[in-house]
């Protein structure tokens, strides 16, 4: 982690949602690298310097188990 700012994200490894299209739509991407230190960094594939968001395992788990279920608005 870096000092009080979050992970330093240059050792990140990226993975593509599955629920991102092939047609160059909504295209979320995440990174398992810190699971360890308790977060979840996510981008938008697009516009990657465009800034992260870092989530904690349990809000992570719970957006995803969500979007499995349906309950969020497409």
């Amino acid at each position: 982690m870096n000092a009080g700012h979050g992970p330093d994200l240059t050792a990140a490894e990226w993975t593509k949602s599955s629920f991102s299209g092939g047609d160059g739509g909504q295209c979320v991407e995440f990174s398992r690298t810190f699971a360890r230190a308790g977060v979840v960094p996510v981008r938008d594939s697009k516009i990657p310097a465009d800034g992260v968001l870092v989530f904690g395992l349990d809000g992570w788990s719970g957006f995803v188990a969500a979007v499995k279920r349906g309950e969020l608005p497409g």
